[in-house]
């Protein structure tokens, strides 16, 4: 299960190192992040995260049952600390994934939101200079 984890946070790595420049590949990837959010994608996406917590939060609790079985036994089983070493990497693993999966949502929300405001921004400048080129005209027209 090590090897599929660190494929998907490599992948999640450089989605968001897709999202944060403007490259060629950023447009096909917001307009493909807006089509994963409608319909049933948000939940699906958010049953796939609570199954990776789930995993996560039983890993943890299998690394602290080694952990104290370690300690009440007074010495240390070189087979729990293979298990504790590899189930420390799964869960360190998941949590990363989780985490770079957040990332990249608030960095698409952020950047929609950011498109919203300049779009606004243009239509606000836009109306401001039609008014006040009326204006002139106007006063031009008086005198």
């Amino acid at each position: 299960m090590i090897q599929p984890l660190y494929a998907v946070v490599f992948g999640e790595v450089a989605v968001i190192l897709l999202l944060l420049f403007r490259t060629p590949l950023r447009s096909p990837l917001l307009i493909l992040l807006d089509k994963v959010k409608q319909g049933r994608g948000p939940v699906v996406a958010s049953t796939a995260g609570g199954t990776l917590f789930v995993i996560m939060v039983s890993l943890l609790y299998n690394i602290t049952t080694i952990q104290n079985r370690s300690v009440d036994a007074g010495n240390v089983n070189p087979t729990d600390q293979v298990l504790l070493a590899n189930q420390l990497l799964e869960a360190s693993l998941l949590g990363f994934t989780l985490f770079l999966a957040l990332m990249i949502d608030r960095i698409h929300y952020y950047i929609k939101e950011v498109r919203m405001l300049r779009k606004h921004l243009e239509a606000v400048k836009r109306s401001d200079h039609k008014s006040e080129d009326l204006k002139k005209s106007l006063d031009e027209n008086s005198e």
